[in-house]
């Protein structure tokens, strides 16, 4: 009887936990970038009341019996992300950008060398910036492009001009904090410019316009593929750092494999309320199945204590 009050007390903890993450879950219904996350339970210690054997079939001897447990009620083994990229939804804001496929952005502050890091050395594990998917962005007094944080966006800001005027910016190597008022005028080469429009393309590339109707390219935006997403950790807010399950980190321009970036949009929260609502509704039940355990053993032990009368 106390261990049918123990297990019940195990599943109460076990929904309650997994209450709290539906709670979150449809709290963050309209978060931008939000992943829903959800609590596995798994089956808690067992008590072994005999052991298992095999047979032996030798003149005398006995056949195999199987092994008889009892357990103690449930734990929440784990509590994992779905990390499927969220609906896009129009802003009508040209900064606002967003990943259509499994890339995050790469955001922090200035670090490394005057804000350079290279991604070839451990990728971004100790090099301070974190990973986003909440594209967020816009000018700081600097020129620089930051996220509604304060984060510096880094990216690609070096290339080439070819003899008919046509930028290309190297996407790969080193990376750092872009910024919109120094435009690519020649080989590695950057000088100050005065803008009045941005533009975003579907690769990341920035351009500029200045006051004479001039288009500028300034740099292009860095994206982060995660090989295992289910190992970054999440910081505050809507960052994520580089677990070290993560596993490899690659740092490249935007592409078909990692998304095209959309601008004027942000990614929705992908909470399926539907699922939440159905999901709140077993989980109730669950815990009112276990209060209901404790109770009948309650009165299973007034009965026992009861027959001294």
């Amino acid at each position: 009887m106390i261990r049918s009050m123990q297990s019940a007390i195990a599943g109460l903890k076990s929904h309650q936990t997994k209450m709290d993450v539906i709670g979150n879950n449809i709290a963050n219904v309209n978060t931008w970038g939000y992943k829903s996350k959800s609590a596995n339970f798994s089956d808690s210690m067992y008590q072994s009341y005999l052991s298992g054997r095999a047979g032996n079939n030798t003149q005398g001897n006995l056949g195999g019996v199987n092994s008889s447990v009892i357990g103690f009620g449930a734990n929440v083994s784990s509590i994992v992300t779905n990390t499927t990229t969220g609906s896009q939804f129009y802003t009508g804001n040209g900064w606002d950008c967003m990943i259509n496929g499994p890339a995050f952005f790469i955001v922090g502050p200035m670090t490394g060398n005057n804000g350079v890091v290279d991604p070839a050395n451990n990728g971004l594990a100790g090099s301070g910036l974190s990973l986003s998917r909440v594209g967020a962005f816009g000018i700081d007094s600097n020129g620089y492009l930051v996220d509604d944080t304060g984060n510096y966006v880094y990216g690609y800001v070096n290339g080439s001009i070819d003899g008919d005027g046509n930028v290309t910016v190297t996407d790969t190597g080193e990376i750092q904090p872009i910024q919109l008022n120094m435009a690519i005028t020649g080989n590695n080469t950057r000088d100050p410019i005065d803008f009045n429009s941005i533009k975003i393309a579907d690769d990341g590339t920035i351009t500029v316009v200045d006051n004479d109707s001039v288009a500028h390219v300034v740099g292009k935006i860095a994206v982060a593929m995660v090989e295992n997403v289910g190992g970054l950790e999440q910081q505050g807010g809507f960052l994520y750092g580089v677990g070290q399950n993560a596993g490899n980190v690659t740092v490249m321009g935007s592409n078909d494999a990692t998304g095209s970036i959309l601008s004027s949009n942000l990614e929705m929260s992908n909470v399926d309320l539907a699922t939440e609502m159905s999901y709140m509704i077993t989980t109730q039940r669950g815990y009112q199945a276990n209060t209901r355990m404790i109770t009948v053993s309650d009165e299973m032990l007034e009965e026992l204590v009861n027959m001294k009368r």
